[in-house]
């Protein structure tokens, strides 16, 4: 069992930034993988990007060039940096993680964090 406590959402103008953070209950060595996901209101959730134990980084079209995902092994936690941000970015956003395999761009969530609520005023 892994918990995520997510933290740094919040309200900003459209072209501010953010950082998120992930915080998990255990090393994050035995963690295959970190995601961020998002769920605008009325719209599926979605993958934003990830990262895998050797820093292996994938994207949303939507986010690349403006999102970056990190992770700190001895901290235990997961970043994403969020620049240029825009009202379409507006949304609640989710740590993943995964113990299984990662093949190609898909990742099988096994635990979810709470959620943290971001939104971005044009």
């Amino acid at each position: 069992q892994v918990q995520l406590v997510e933290s740094g959402g919040g309200t900003v103008e459209s072209g501010a930034s953010l950082r998120l953070s992930c915080a998990a209950s255990k090393s994050i060595f035995t963690i295959n993988g970190m995601a961020w996901y998002r769920q605008a209101p009325g719209k599926q959730r979605e993958l934003v990007a990830f990262i895998t134990r050797t820093s292996s980084t994938n994207y949303a079209d939507s986010v690349k060039g403006r999102f970056t995902i990190s992770r700190d092994n001895v901290k235990n936690t997961a970043y994403l940096q969020m620049n240029s941000l825009k009202p379409e970015d507006t949304a609640v956003y989710y740590c993943a993680v995964t113990q299984r395999s990662i093949v190609g761009d898909t990742f099988l969530v096994d635990y979810w964090g709470q959620g943290t609520q971001v939104t971005v005023s044009s």
